[in-house]
């Protein structure tokens, strides 16, 4: 069945691969980047190996929140209904340690940029057929702090995307429970995977881009995971192929879940 997928972060590593591997199979394929120029040419390179028309790009950065929500307005104005959408976009090592808004930059671009995103696109993935959201997680998980949270204190990078890919986790949980009708699953697509981002941060890998490819593909088109929403896939665990598996403790707790979202939304508030 012919699926409209959004990839954000899909100009290089496994965001390009996977949206590359949609548009092979014929799907409409959105792709997403932070500058105009790769986006271009990543949407005519994957046109060109997939002999797909089908292929579209947007441009925003998520670092910049308002450039986000300016990115959903764009999005509702020119798609009526998304089937699936990976929220792959992510970052580690950057030259620049806090976002125009004044937030980690880890935690703008990992967490709050695609919390603004899919909150502001509902009424499109809720056209869509079967819908499915995809938030691309982390092993590395660490207990968020409201102080690195609001940007009110500087923590390491490690310790700064560790918390970050926890908030996700946690808002993907809550996202779920709150929209029973839009298969949302966390997933850690693999630790040290061959990509530009793995590279930068410890210069090595252990595993292949396509591993994460594979996995983030089946999530969001195999039937068996349809019923699957709410839980946290770890690609790390099993030889092949991962499974679900507990996330980090707190992504349990509601009053913890509970208190995660009620900062975020009064943060929020202030982005116009």
């Amino acid at each position: 069945m012919h699926k409209i997928i959004l990839v954000t972060g899909s100009t290089d590593g496994v965001g390009k691969l996977t949206a590359l591997k949609f548009a092979q199979d014929g799907h409409s394929v959105y792709v997403h980047g932070r500058s105009e120029a790769k986006v271009n040419n990543v949407v005519a390179e994957i046109k060109d190996a997939s002999n797909n028309k089908n292929i579209k790009g947007f441009v925003a950065d998520f670092s910049d929140l308002k450039t986000v929500k300016q990115l959903a307005e764009k999005i509702k104005s020119e798609i009526s209904s998304l089937d699936i959408l990976i929220n792959n976009a992510g970052i580690f090592k950057s030259p620049i340690e806090k976002s125009k808004d004044g937030f980690d930059i880890r935690m703008a671009v990992n967490y709050l940029a695609p919390y603004v995103l899919t909150e502001n696109i509902l009424s499109v993935l809720e056209k869509g057929s079967n819908p499915r959201i995809v938030n691309l997680s982390s092993a590395a998980q660490s207990t968020v702090k409201k102080e690195v949270l609001i940007g009110k204190t500087t923590v390491n990078e490690s310790e700064a995307y560790a918390q970050s890919k926890l908030a996700l986790t946690m808002w993907s949980f809550n996202f779920a429970k709150q929209h029973p009708n839009i298969t949302t699953i966390a997933v850690n697509p693999g630790s040290l995977l061959n990509t530009k981002m793995a590279k930068e941060a410890y210069g090595q890998h252990w595993s292949s881009a396509e591993k994460g490819v594979n996995i983030l593909y089946d999530l969001v088109t195999a039937e068996v995971y349809k019923n699957d929403s709410g839980k946290y896939f770890d690609n790390d665990k099993g030889n092949t192929i991962g499974h679900f598996a507990s996330a980090h403790p707190d992504a349990y707790k509601k009053d913890m879940i509970n208190d995660l979202i009620r900062i975020t939304e009064k943060l929020l508030e202030k982005i116009n």
